[in-house]
């Protein structure tokens, strides 16, 4: 992401420093030209059914870009199908995920005649099945499925193994060809599965793809047309030196050696892998300070900016930008928020710092600013995208008096 010239930071061709004379930190700047490079090559070796996991990065400009890349959106709430909709997503290429939707939700999607709802109980299929008859509707669905394949994550991450809250046991496949059959107003034409993100191992994809081969051969067996299969996404992301290598190459490899002569076709719904990299969040140290033999730098980005190293315990590399001396010393990087949990990196060696100095968080592009909070009542920051020697705010500094306004006192008080 960043590279120098004459010593200065440079993210594509814009200064970092020029952006910090716009942008009051912290900031995530995301780098369009990586977007677009990672898209690319992920359909060249995955082909063109790549649908974009909204939840990863929901800003309208990243959307509208995403978009132009002629990818389609995958969605886990009503919020991100407007998202979608409002971005200019062709109502044909959305997939509505998620395990908990209202009635009001799925009555949305069938108004929009989205590609696909893709149901993750018996009970859901029940209640779609009624709704669409009470519209006249006939409406295409997929089912979501829960392979119990263990991706070997973290446990917070993982979504595929049998005790998890997401898709339907395969144990219960022969329910739903009896359910789907029995439904005078639903079409499947679909089975999807998802274990989890950050998988790494090619056993985790191949006992997947197996799993997903042997459910659509049941399915076409019992008459049902099955069109498409999709499996999922969770591609690694490499966050630190030790992470495992991942190359989705071998991905195409497990896929070709599976599914052999089918008549469906596949697809993959990735977000963070399409945009991780292409991110990171700039943050100034407010203030240094050593207690018990530690040395804190305590910058202006808190758990509020940035949630998972203090939820997941994940790890984000971290630079500075400002070496102003040869001297280096170890460092503990913590936000301002009254948790003890709000730090970032322990025990990291920079070059000695000052109040004021730059510091960037890596690999932000996903699940940075759409799991932000106004904890502490923080306002939320900026989001800007550079485009070679061009740069845009997508997303404008909040004001903290906007969120107290929003508070409704009652008249009693």
């Amino acid at each position: 992401m960043l590279t120098y010239k004459n010593n200065d930071p440079y993210i594509e061709g814009t200064s970092l420093y020029d952006l910090v004379k716009v942008c009051q930190t912290p900031f995530y700047v995301y780098s369009q030209q990586k977007i677009i490079d990672q898209v690319n090559k992920t359909k060249e070796i995955l082909g063109n059914n790549i649908f974009y996991s909204i939840k990863s990065n929901s800003n309208q400009a990243i959307l509208k870009l995403m978009n132009s890349l002629n990818i389609g959106a995958d969605v886990v709430s009503v919020g991100e199908l407007k998202r979608a909709l409002e971005a200019g997503f062709d109502p044909n290429k959305i997939i509505f995920e998620g395990v908990g939707k209202s009635d009001q939700d799925l009555l949305y999607a069938i108004h929009k005649n989205i590609r696909l709802i893709n149901t993750e109980s018996l009970e859901e299929i029940k209640l779609l099945d009624n709704l669409a008859n009470e519209k006249n509707k006939i409406v295409d669905i997929g089912v979501r499925l829960n392979p119990d394949v263990d991706g070997e994550t973290l446990s917070k991450i993982s979504t595929g193994k049998k005790t998890d809250k997401f898709g339907i046991e395969f144990d219960n496949i022969d329910k739903i060809i009896k359910l789907v059959k029995s439904c005078k107003s639903l079409n499947l034409i679909g089975i999807s599965c998802h274990i989890g993100s950050q998988i790494s191992k090619n056993e985790a994809y191949r006992n997947t793809f197996s799993q997903m081969k042997m459910a659509a051969d049941k399915f076409i067996e019992s008459g049902i047309n099955i069109k498409h299969v999709d499996l999922g996404g969770g591609f690694h992301v490499k966050y630190e030196d030790s992470d495992p290598d991942f190359n989705i190459k071998k991905v195409k490899e497990e896929l070709d050696n599976c599914f052999t002569q089918t008549n469906y076709e596949l697809s993959f719904e990735p977000g963070r892998y399409l945009i991780a990299e292409a991110g990171v969040t700039v943050t100034s140290i407010l203030t240094i300070k050593n207690n018990g033999g530690i040395n804190y730098l305590i910058v202006d980005a808190g758990m509020n900016t940035l949630i998972r190293p203090a939820m997941y315990g994940a790890h984000h590399e971290i630079s500075a930008i400002n070496v102003n001396s040869e001297e280096f010393m170890d460092y503990a990087i913590a936000g301002p928020i009254c948790e003890s949990s709000d730090v970032f990196l322990k025990n990291i060696k920079l070059a000695k710092q000052k109040i004021g100095n730059l510091l960037v968080i890596k690999n932000t592009g996903a699940y940075g600013k759409v799991m932000s909070s106004n904890y502490n009542s923080r306002p939320l920051p900026s989001e800007i995208l550079v485009h070679n020697d061009n740069y845009a705010i997508i997303y404008s500094p909040e004001k903290i008096e906007k969120t107290i306004e929003a508070d409704i006192i009652p008249s009693w008080l």
